[in-house]
């Protein structure tokens, strides 16, 4: 009998054929080519099974292919059927490549609205038909779009008024010769207008387009019946909601304007729709990245405090952790988390879905426990828990690996360990002049492990948004990060890794705020990292004479960081451990 995969696939080369071309794409994206992405957009997941949160698939009328990063070379292999789809590493076979050596001159369907222009220039030398989506004409029982309600993001949590934001920005666009800005990434229309929303899982925004115009006001795409009264009163007059069915006519009428496109992050559809309009198209980035990145004073302050509240769950699940998790699964011990978590103030949900691995699963860097893989956590392995919170004030991303014992642990995996440790203390504590961006640091974190002839297969840190995206452009720390410099109040992740397959996972993340550095005698000004997340890290997997001096001074201040900190909210029997756990080493 044919898997529904199986089918499925039968049911697209259908397809293929009724349109005249000889294959279809098919990405994890929607409109908004964001990360999350609500149930109704899930084509690829429901095309092959795989539910990475990056991909993209090619069906050709013979052979077909899945494509994701190192995240997700094992994830890929255990959700995707080899006989319907080869797996392939979108880095070192990207997928253009493996079309152009698959199906040389033939004609090959896309969605325009979920590839940006830059993604289609890519595909050079191949014949690109723009279509409607393939997949939507086959998915019978797809899940409606979301249409909840459009909620305030107050001005206590945001630190400036969305009028001002504008007004901030449209004076931008006004210097620039530009008369207005598209906006298509859902944290940026939330950013800009203090709104949030439960569009999609994990992150809290609402799905809709915005043009921003050079007087500061703007054209809001949405449905004006998910914006209640409140909401307009709190948008203000000079925000137009436009529903989505009069898009076309929007971009319309922007014939003879300027207006700012971002080819890297923007659906193609719209380059070629304004174009078509007789809009003159000016590439740039995302008018609100930067900013946005850039937290201001109140976001700031907020970070601080709901970090240190999500230790404090951390420390009372750490505690608990040590003396409850054998013989607990990766779900409940995820769910005992969330539990900790809820019980702080502002906590609106997760983050992401928490990755909960023990043993030979930590191994898999993005790994989801499902029905099938939930398995027990046994003594003497190691667990690798990976997690974060919204909370209204910030959001947090903490990842740590755990030791179960009672025995202890073999001495390979303490070397690994406090090599992953050393690499995360060196980005931890460096200073570096302004303009240096993230791509330039990441060696820092691999050089321990590099000495070994070890490394990992990921980037080591992401930005993170407020109370918005816990993956945030446009900075990042990674070989593969575009050159962006690290500015004063971006928070972004330190999380270096190792992972051997078959035994355990290590990863070890905490998040940093990039602040002025105060060096004295510095020839110019110098950034650091001041380090947000409290929680402390498993002694039991620490080989103190793989660090150097300085790093074990800097591991016994931090600790006792999060004892000063964290001591005083909790019971005296989780104070106990935590004080044990923070021991000078």
């Amino acid at each position: 009998m044919s898997s529904e995969h199986d089918i499925r696939v039968t049911a697209l080369r259908a397809r293929l054929a009724a349109h005249g071309v000889a294959g279809f794409i098919v990405p994890r994206a929607d409109e908004h080519l964001g990360e999350y992405v609500p149930e109704s957009s899930e084509r690829l997941a429901w095309l092959t099974g795989f539910t990475g949160s990056a991909g993209v698939a090619i069906v050709l009328e013979t052979r077909a292919a899945v494509f994701s990063d190192g995240r997700y070379t094992l994830q890929l292999a255990q959700q995707t059927d080899e006989r319907l789809f080869e797996r392939r590493h979108i880095t070192l076979d990207p997928p253009e490549a493996w079309l152009r050596a698959a199906a040389p001159g033939a004609r090959i369907g896309y969605d325009p609205r979920l590839i940006s222009a830059e993604g289609l220039k890519r595909f050079a030398g191949v014949e690109m038909i723009a279509l409607p989506n393939l997949v939507d004409e086959i998915w019978a029982a797809r899940p409606a779009a979301p249409a909840g309600p459009v909620v305030v993001h107050e001005l206590a949590f945001a630190g400036e008024a969305g009028a001002d934001k504008r007004a901030r920005l449209g004076a931008e666009l006004r210097a620039a010769g530009q008369d207005a800005a598209l906006l298509t990434d859902p944290t940026s229309v939330c950013w800009l207008f203090n709104i949030r929303g439960a569009d999609v899982e994990f992150c809290p925004v609402v799905l809709g387009f915005v043009v921003l115009h050079a007087d500061g006001g703007a054209d809001f795409i949405i449905e004006p019946a998910r914006v209640n009264v409140a909401v307009r009163d709190h948008l203000g007059p000079a925000v137009r909601l436009v529903p989505p069915a009069d898009l076309p006519a929007l971009l319309a009428g922007l014939h003879g304007q300027t207006v700012r496109f971002d080819p890297a992050s923007q659906p193609v559809w719209f380059e070629t729709t304004l174009r078509a309009a007789g809009a003159v198209l000016a590439a740039g980035p995302d008018i609100t990245a930067l900013p946005r990145a850039c937290k201001n004073a109140v976001e700031q302050a907020g970070a601080r405090a709901a970090h240190e509240r999500d230790g404090v769950a951390m420390a009372r699940f750490l505690a608990w952790f040590a003396a409850h998790g054998i013989g607990q699964t990766e779900r409940s011990v995820a769910a005992k988390l969330l539990e900790f978590r809820a019980q702080g103030t502002y906590f609106r949900g997760e983050s992401f879905a928490a990755i909960s691995g023990a043993g030979e699963n930590g191994a898999i860097i993005h790994y989801r426990v499902t029905d099938e893989t939930n398995r027990s956590i046994s003594p003497n392995e190691a667990y690798l828990i990976d997690s974060g919170g919204q909370y209204l004030d910030a959001t947090t991303d903490i990842t740590r690996t755990l030791w179960t014992g009672p025995d202890a642990p073999p001495e390979a995996l303490k070397a690994h360990f406090t090599r992953v440790l050393a690499g995360h203390i060196a980005l931890a504590t460096v200073s570096f002049p302004e303009g240096v961006a993230g791509a330039h640091l990441d060696v820092l974190a691999r050089a321990s492990l590099w000495a070994a002839g070890l490394d990992y297969d990921h980037g080591t840190g992401h930005g993170v948004g407020s109370y918005l995206s816990v993956h945030e452009g446009p900075a990042g720390i990674s070989r593969a990060a575009r050159p962006v410099p690290l500015q004063p109040g971006m928070i972004l992740s330190n999380e270096p890794g190792y992972y051997l397959p078959g035994s355990y996972g290590i990863r070890l993340e905490n998040l940093v705020l990039v602040r002025q550095a105060s060096l004295p005698g510095a020839a110019k000004p110098f950034l650091c990292f001041e380090t947000l997340t409290m929680a402390p890290f498993a002694r039991a997997l620490i080989a103190p004479d793989l660090l150097t001096p300085e790093a074990l001074a800097w591991l016994n201040a931090y600790h006792a960081t999060v004892l000063a900190r964290l001591g005083p909210h909790l019971d005296e029997a989780t104070r106990g451990w935590l004080r044990a756990a923070c021991a000078p080493i």
